[in-house]
């Protein structure tokens, strides 16, 4: 699998994912962010926690998570609001509680540094992986693994599911979302390579019932596409 993905050896020489996205999806109009991102640049820091996103919430500002912390700075580096702690504020929440804009960044800064690590991430530190019974999906058989989270990561939920193909490319991720309030199955389709490294340029989350059953004929709650990305190394 890591193999298939671009091999762990070279993923740890990589000091920088730069991807250029469109996100959208009824998860952000619910919580009252329906433009999602258009065209904005997501930079990853595979080697600890960190998600920069330009623009973000709006032209001249940027959003960043860093370390479990959020703050939304202009692009002169002067900081207009920030958290220390951003994952209490959703004590209380319901599925349709709204979002200010420190609470979606949060959330879109941990979700996107735990998507374009993967899968890599699972071979980090603080994290437990066990194969489970295979899954079979439209003619398709997937191997699973399921994925035991340490609470210092932050990620969607403690355990977690991986699907992959018969050669070990990861076609769907299952999860509950504590801060969102929802099961989601994840899709991973239109696979390219950049810079020695195989990612998913399209994914699609849908709603999921207790079990593994997707509903992936209803409606997209995210749909991430990606135009481009850049790898850079030590």
């Amino acid at each position: 699998m890591l193999d298939s993905h671009g091999g762990l050896a070279n993923w740890r020489r990589v000091t920088g994912v730069d991807l250029r996205l469109t996100l959208g999806g009824y998860l952000f109009e619910i919580k009252r962010h329906p433009d999602g991102l258009r065209t904005a640049l997501v930079k990853i820091d595979p080697r600890a926690p960190r998600t920069l996103i330009v623009p973000f919430p709006e032209k001249g500002d940027r959003g960043i998570y860093e370390g479990g912390k959020i703050r939304i700075q202009t692009d002169a580096g002067a900081v207009i609001e920030e958290l220390a702690a951003p994952r209490s504020t959703y004590e209380g929440h319901e599925r349709r509680t709204p979002w200010n804009d420190l609470q979606y960044l949060y959330f879109i800064g941990y979700a996107f540094w735990n998507y374009f690590t993967t899968p890599f991430l699972l071979a980090s530190p603080g994290v437990s992986v066990e194969e489970v019974s295979p899954w079979e999906e439209n003619g398709q058989h997937w191997r699973v693994l399921q994925a035991t989270f340490d609470k210092a990561i932050d990620t969607h939920c403690a355990v977690q599911k991986f699907y992959f193909d018969r050669n070990g490319m990861l076609q769907r991720h299952d999860y509950f979302t504590d801060v969102a309030k929802g099961n989601a199955a994840h899709y991973c389709m239109d696979y390219r390579t950049f810079d020695g490294f195989v990612f998913p340029t399209r994914r699609r989350v849908v709603s999921r019932g207790e079990g593994e059953i997707a509903a992936t004929g209803g409606p997209s709650s995210v749909l991430i596409d990606i135009e481009s990305i850049v790898v850079t190394f030590e």
